[in-house]
C-alpha cells in the first residue's frame, strides 16, 4: 500500500493529464462536492487534499500535517493565479499512530485545520457517517488534487471527481474502494499521491455528506502505486473529535 502523503510539487497550475489513473482520470470540476475541496502544502513540500467542511475549518488525514512543518492552502484568482493564504491551527487526532499509518494498518488518520480566512469561491460540505453496515459493492465518491501520473507533480493540482465502490470487509476502520469497471484487478480510477486527506462523500437524502477521508492507495492488484484500490478513513470513530475540536475553536458544525 501506497501512503499519500506528499512530494515537492510545484502550486502552479499543471499543463494537461492522460485521462488514465486514479481520481486524476475522473473528470475535472469545480462545481458540486468539488466546491469544498482545497489544497494544503507545507514548508517541507507537502502536497495534500482537504474538503472544507466550515467557512474556515478544514478536514484532512493527519499524515499530511505532521508536527515541525508550516501548511498553508492555497487560493486561486480568476485567472488560476495561485496564493499562498494562512493555517493558523493544526489538529491532529490524539489516536493517530505514524507508525501503524507507515505499516498499512487502520489508524486515527484525520487532523482539523483552522484557516485564517475563509477561502474565496468555496462552500462547505456537511460532515457525516458512512451508512451502517457498510456493504460490498456500496457507492462512494472522491474528489482530489492529486496527480493522475504516478511520479509526476505536474498531473496534480487539479480537482477531479471519481465514484468508486466499497470491496472486501469494509467497516468502521477502514474502507476500500475500487473503481466499479476494474474492481481493482486493472489499472482504473482511485487515490494517488496528492489525493490524502481528499473528502469522500456518500449520497444521502438531503445531498453529499463527508464520511471519510482519503488515507493511502495502491497499484492494481495490490502492487505499489495507484488506479487499484484506495483506502478510507470513515469517519464513524472520529466525528465527535471533530466537532469538539471545531466547537473548541468557536467553528461550529
Amino acid at each position: 500500500m501506497k501512503r499519500l502523503s506528499c512530494f515537492i510539487v510545484s502550486v502552479a497550475l499543471p499543463l494537461s493529464a492522460p485521462a488514465h489513473a486514479i481520481v486524476g482520470g475522473g473528470a475535472p470540476s469545480t462545481e458540486g462536492v468539488a466546491r469544498s475541496v482545497v489544497t494544503i502544502v507545507g514548508s517541507r513540500g507537502n502536497f495534500c487534499t482537504g474538503g472544507l467542511i466550515a467557512p474556515k475549518l478544514v478536514l484532512t488525514a493527519a499524515h499530511c500535517v505532521p508536527p515541525g512543518a508550516d501548511y498553508k492552502i492555497v487560493e486561486y484568482d480568476a485567472d488560476r493565479q495561485p496564493s499562498l493564504r494562512d493555517v493558523k491551527a493544526v489538529a491532529i487526532h490524539p489516536g493517530f499512530n505514524m507508525q501503524a499509518m507507515s505499516g498499512h494498518r487502520a489508524t486515527a488518520d484525520v487532523a482539523l485545520l483552522q484557516l485564517a480566512v475563509a477561502p474565496k469561491g468555496k462552500a462547505p460540505s456537511v460532515l457525516g457517517l458512512p451508512d451502517i453496515p457498510i456493504n460490498v459493492g456500496s457507492r462512494f465518491t472522491i474528489a482530489g488534487i492529486g496527480v493522475t501520473v504516478r511520479g509526476d507533480g505536474k498531473s496534480g493540482g487539479t480537482i477531479r471527481v471519481a465514484g468508486l465502490v466499497a470491496t472486501g470487509k469494509p467497516g468502521t476502520l477502514q474502507i476500500r474502494l475500487v473503481d466499479p469497471v476494474g474492481q481493482g484487478a486493472r489499472e482504473g480510477l482511485g487515490a494517488c499521491t496528492g489525493d490524502s486527506g481528499a473528502p469522500v462523500f456518500e449520497d444521502k437524502q438531503g445531498g453529499p455528506v463527508i464520511i471519510g477521508v482519503v488515507s493511502w492507495s495502491t497499484g492494481p492488484n495490490g502492487n505499489a502505486g495507484c488506479g487499484g484500490m484506495t483506502g478510507v478513513t470513515p469517519l464513524t470513530l472520529y466525528r465527535d473529535w471533530i466537532v469538539q475540536t471545531a466547537q473548541k475553536w468557536g467553528a461550529g458544525l
